[in-house]
């Protein structure tokens, strides 16, 4: 059987070795000068290739469609990406987390295990080649034709052309354009993993400041939507980004931004009780110091004059002449520091891409076409998205895995 991948980043390429490991005839499309060229870019050069978790611990990290990739992640999961490239002579290690990188820290020694192992398995790999579009006769996909108008016959296609961030690595959104060709409905893609744009002017001050140990949290309409986990952040010279705010992105990029409060929660460790405790003792111990100084205690101190203006107090106010509905205000904002989202920054710089083909359209078993035989989706031009740690690089790989399962 001769099988035709377009796209030579992380799903397609596993998908070739796997698929040529049972001797099958594969021809790797890919339309940059080499392959893997986001891979190049992941874990900030590192490559997080996987998380060391599985099952259902797993799939609490999977934001779109966590149901659908079960069955992938049951047949091929982290501990098997891990044996693969050990295998292929690229040692690994487990850091915080449990993400897993490559124990020499660079992103080539996974690509170029790849490659290493396709060449000795005879994948015939074409680069600088872009496809026009999928062929397909009496519903079964039967080839390719290229932009330069070769065609090239093949018994079944695998689309592995990811989706549409970063696309100077080559994710420009073509597989979506092949999907539609055939029928196939496309999830608008939204960026996801990505930094936020604030509408507040006085945090422009605030550009460089990190925090840590505190909650990212999301509201809608008033309600809570979201709430991160404790972890870290920091201002941006128009907005916010950094760990927590990046996977808060990914849960709420499929609502309009202006019904979206964003929220800071300074004092994770303690609830309401207590921290309004706290706050009382802390005045006891100032006595006739000014309000500037119960705040220091509390926050860095380039938020003071922010809290104290958004909060109405003088900052030179005596500590012990602050009211009670003052004292309450202040324990109130300390959890429920508001912002007001501007927008998602833009899909170009998102670290993956929320939306794409539809998975209703797919079969979860072996990523294959609902609407057209022997025509397969995997990786990341489905609509499917994790939160950062490796699982979107392994759900490269499982989707990867159970497709090569069909072969």
């Amino acid at each position: 059987m001769k099988v035709c991948i377009i796209g030579g980043g992380a799903s397609g390429m596993m998908a070739a070795l796997l698929i040529a490991e049972k001797g099958h005839s594969v021809v790797l499309l890919e339309k940059n000068e080499k392959l893997g060229k986001k891979i190049y870019i992941t874990g900030k050069g590192r490559c997080n290739l996987t998380n060391a978790v599985i099952g259902n611990e797993f799939l609490a990290n999977v934001v779109s469609n966590p149901k659908f990739v079960l069955s992938s992640e049951i047949r091929f999961n982290s501990s098997d990406t891990m044996r693969i490239f050990e295998n292929l002579g690229v040692p690994l290690k487990i850091e915080r987390g449990n993400r897993v990188f490559p124990e020499s820290d660079k992103a080539s020694d996974i690509t170029k295990a790849l490659e290493r192992r396709l060449k000795l398995l005879n994948v015939e790999i074409k680069l600088n080649t872009e496809v026009k579009e999928i062929l397909v006769k009496d519903n079964i996909a039967c080839g390719v034709k290229l932009v330069n108008g070769e065609k090239i016959d093949a018994d079944a296609v695998i689309v592995a052309t990811g989706g549409v961030s970063y696309p100077l690595t080559g994710s420009t959104g073509d597989g979506y354009l092949f999907a539609k060709s055939v029928g196939h409905k496309i999830i608008d893609p939204k960026p996801a993993l990505v930094a936020m744009e604030l509408c507040d002017s006085d945090i422009s001050v605030l550009a460089g400041l990190s925090l840590k140990n505190v909650r990212v949290f999301a509201k809608e309409k008033g309600k809570v939507i979201y709430k991160s986990p404790v972890g870290e952040m920091l201002f941006t010279g128009n907005g916010i980004s950094g760990p927590i705010v990046l996977t808060t992105s990914s849960n709420i990029n499929r609502i309009l931004p202006e019904n979206i409060k964003i929220c800071i929660d300074f004092k994770p460790g303690l609830d309401d009780f207590a921290l309004f405790n706290r706050i009382e003792r802390d005045i006891v111990t100032l006595k006739a110091k000014q309000f500037s100084s119960l705040l220091e205690g509390l926050l860095p101190k380039s938020l003071v004059d922010i809290f104290a203006k958004r909060l109405n107090i003088n900052k030179e106010k005596k500590v012990s002449q602050l009211s009670k509905e003052e004292r309450e205000a202040v324990s109130f904002m300390l959890k429920n520091f508001e912002l007001k989202l501007k927008k998602l920054d833009d899909i170009e710089r998102a670290v993956v891409t929320s939306g794409g083909v539809c998975v209703k359209e797919i079969k979860p078993k072996n990523m294959e076409s609902k609407l057209v035989s022997k025509l397969y989706f995997i990786g990341e031009v489905l609509d499917i998205d994790a939160l950062t740690g490796g699982f979107n690089l392994q759900l490269a790989f499982s989707t990867a895995a159970s497709c090569a399962s069909d072969f």
